[in-house]
C-alpha cells in the first residue's frame, strides 16, 4: 500500500449503536476525519468518518457502513489508511513510516546491516525493526538523530550509527 499512509486503527465497538473506538496516528489526532476516504488493507473503503467523542486514547466515531456492534467488533484492530495525495507534505527530517519500510540500512562505514521491516512507536520513541541477513531475529534500532543520522529516501537507504553491540 505504497500509495497509502496509515492514519489510525479501529479499536472495536463503542456501545451498541455502531459507534467505534478510533485510535489516530496523525500529528493532529482529529485530522483523521479529514483524510477520507479511509481504506483497510483488504481494500474496504469508508467515505465518511464523524468523530463523536473523546476517549483517553482516541475517539469515538461513526463510520459509514458500520451500523451495528457486530460490524464494529468485526473490525477490531483493523488499520486504516488514507491516500498519500490527501496527506500534508512533511518538513525535512520527518517521514511517513511507510516510506521507511524496505529501506536498506548501512553502517557509517558502508557495510549493510539489514532492511527496515517495520517502524514502531511504543510511546518512548520510534524504533526501526531491522531484518538482518542470515539472522532469524530482528534488531530494534532507536530512530533518533544519534543512531540514524541520515535517511536518504531517493537512494532508498538509511545510514545508521547503532549503539555498541546492537548488531
Amino acid at each position: 500500500m505504497i500509495d497509502h499512509v496509515i492514519v489510525g486503527a479501529i479499536g472495536g465497538a463503542f456501545g451498541v449503536q455502531g459507534e467505534v473506538r478510533l485510535k489516530s496516528y496523525c500529528a493532529d489526532p482529529q485530522a483523521i476525519a479529514d483524510y477520507t476516504p479511509l481504506f483497510t488493507e483488504d481494500g474496504r473503503a469508508f467515505a465518511q468518518v464523524l468523530l463523536t467523542g473523546q476517549l483517553k486514547n482516541g475517539f469515538t466515531a461513526r463510520i459509514d457502513s458500520i451500523v451495528t456492534k457486530e460490524d464494529a467488533d468485526a473490525l477490531r484492530n483493523v488499520n486504516l489508511y488514507a491516500p498519500r495525495d490527501v496527506m500534508p507534505s512533511l518538513p525535512d527530517n520527518e517521514y511517513y513510516y511507510t516510506d521507511l519500510i524496505g529501506l536498506t540500512v548501512l553502517d557509517t562505514g558502508g557495510a549493510t546491516l539489514g532492511t527496515v521491516k517495520n517502524v514502531m512507536d511504543h510511546g518512548a520513541g520510534d524504533l526501526l525493526e531491522i531484518t538482518v541477513p542470515g539472522a532469524s531475529d530482528t534488531v530494534l534500532l532507536p530512530f533518533t538523530q544519534a543512531a540514524v543520522p541520515t535517511v536518504d529516501l531517493a537512494s532508498r537507504r538509511i545510514i545508521a550509527d547503532p549503539p555498541e553491540g546492537l548488531f
